[in-house]
């Protein structure tokens, strides 16, 4: 199975009008439509949505989207699915959600519904640039405590390869050339982390950091730079817990034949090569540490 890169995230939201309001009119993100209620958000690139928001009572992980290349790919990935003994959760079928496409759902180990897909339409629309311009979803944080058999199944089953690791306690996936889509840190139970967006450069970064300061907003965590994958942050709490990444500037992984996943010390230089941000403060660490979540098998929300 090649997953070709992340699509979108949708989150379950308990302040569904606030929480889409921040994301028009603070984070930069545009509309992409309503569907059954659900709120669709769009970045700059031609991707139909990057974000789309539920309502429910809960916070939580709605579903996580991957791309494929054609819908051949998908019908080869339900049958791998299902030959590894992992049934999904929704056949492939044309896909009822703004951007249409093909594609199936399915549960991993730990309950999150995961959409695997191909064929969804460009955005028709051309992007008014902003003051703040995220320009795709650049990736995914999510906690665990089942550390090492989730990280097993997304490289085993699903075919993401192991980037590099913070000791014991961290996995950074990558699914093509880029540091990392997905990262897993461990934890005593499941949820989100946080959410990456990709900004154009260390500017865009910092034109989005004035844009909230203007707006109140300082931030949780940054601006520094990861050792892992290398790249610029900024971290920030939405209207509903949720914690947000700016991004920039991530490593790419040059050569997949030679390249060795390095192992991390967990100190602070680690997690800011700079040093100008520090640690983060136990604020964001315990929005980081999120809220419980069932996943699908369990949850009335979704």
């Amino acid at each position: 199975m090649t997953i070709r890169d992340i699509r979108h995230v949708g989150l379950l939201s308990p302040v569904i009008a606030a929480h889409t309001k921040y994301y028009l009119e603070v984070w930069g993100l545009q509309s992409a439509g309503e569907h059954r209620h659900a709120r669709y958000l769009r970045a700059a690139s031609t991707e139909y949505h990057v974000l789309s928001l539920h309502p429910a009572g809960r916070t939580g992980l709605h579903h996580l989207a991957f791309g494929l290349d054609g819908c051949e790919a998908v019908d080869a990935a339900a049958s791998e699915l299902e030959r590894r003994g992992t049934p999904l959760f929704a056949q492939p079928k044309d896909l009822d959600e703004p951007g249409g496409g093909y594609g199936l759902r399915f549960l991993d180990p730990e309950n999150r519904c995961v959409e695997l897909s191909a064929g969804v339409a460009d955005h028709p629309n051309g992007w008014s640039p902003g003051k703040v311009a995220p320009r795709r979803l650049c990736h995914v944080g999510l906690n665990t405590p089942r550390f090492e058999q989730t990280v097993a199944f997304y490289t085993d089953v699903l075919g993401f390869r192991v980037s590099d690791r913070i000791e014991d306690r961290m996995a950074f996936l990558r699914c093509g050339r880029r540091h990392h889509v997905i990262v897993f840190c461990r934890a005593d139970y499941a949820s989100v982390n946080h959410i990456a967006y990709v900004m154009a450069n260390v500017d865009d970064v910092m034109k989005g950091v004035s844009n909230l300061r203007v707006r109140g907003q300082e931030p949780d965590w940054g601006p520094g730079r990861h050792g892992p994958g290398n790249n610029i942050f900024c971290y920030y709490r939405d209207p509903a817990g949720y914690v947000n990444e700016f991004s920039s500037d991530i490593e790419y992984i040059e050569d997949e034949a030679t390249h060795k996943p390095a192992v991390w010390r967990r100190v602070p230089e680690t997690a800011d090569l700079w040093g100008t941000a520090g640690a983060p403060g136990p604020d964001v660490r315990k929005a980081m540490a999120g809220d419980p979540d069932p996943g699908w098998a369990f949850s009335t929300d979704c």
